[in-house]
C-alpha cells in the first residue's frame, strides 16, 4: 500500500480553520479527488471539525496531515500538544457547540485518537467508494423487455 502524506502547521487562532479548509481543497484536487465529489466535501467538513476542536478546545498549535492511500482512502490526522483526550459532548436543541465529534463519528468510516509525542493525534478515515459501472441498457420492445431467443405475447409474462 503506497501512501502520500501532506501536512500543514496550524496556529492557535480560529482564523486558521478557514486556511486549513482552503489548503485541504487544493491538496484534494492535486490528489485526483475532484471538488464536486461528495468525498471532497465530506473530507473538508471533517478537517474543519478536527482543526476547530484543536484550535478552540486546546488553544495550542496543531499539525494537520492528510494521507492518501493508493486504494483511494484518505486518513486525516490533527495532532496537538495538549494531553487532554477528546471528550464527545451532546448538543441539545439550538446549542451551537458540541456536535463536532458526533459529526466526525457520523461521516467518517473510522475515527479515534492516540497519544503522540507530548500531546495527541485525533484521526479519521474515509474510504473512497468504488465507481459503480453504468448499467447496460436493456432493449425494450412494444410490450416489454426483449428476451433473446424468445417472444412475448401481449398480456402474458414469460417466467
Amino acid at each position: 500500500m503506497q501512501v502520500l502524506q501532506v501536512q500543514l502547521e496550524v496556529g492557535p487562532d480560529p482564523a486558521e480553520v478557514g486556511r486549513a479548509r482552503r489548503w485541504a481543497r487544493s491538496r484534494l484536487a492535486g490528489s485526483g479527488i475532484e471538488a464536486d465529489e461528495p468525498l471532497a466535501e465530506t473530507l473538508v467538513l471533517l478537517i474543519s471539525e478536527l482543526v476547530t476542536n484543536a484550535v478552540v478546545h486546546t488553544g495550542c498549535p496543531a499539525v494537520l496531515r492528510m494521507l492518501f492511500a493508493a486504494e483511494g482512502g484518505v486518513r486525516v490526522e490533527v495532532a496537538d500538544t495538549s494531553e487532554r483526550p477528546p471528550r464527545p459532548r451532546h448538543a441539545e436543541g439550538e446549542d451551537t457547540n458540541g456536535r463536532g465529534l458526533e459529526l466526525v463519528d457520523g461521516l467518517a468510516d473510522r475515527w479515534g485518537w492516540e497519544p503522540e509525542g507530548v500531546g495527541k493525534s485525533i484521526w479519521c478515515e474515509v474510504d473512497r467508494a468504488p465507481v459503480a459501472p453504468l448499467p447496460v441498457p436493456v432493449p425494450v420492445g412494444p410490450v416489454g423487455p426483449v428476451v433473446p431467443g424468445g417472444s412475448v405475447s401481449p398480456g402474458r409474462v414469460r417466467c
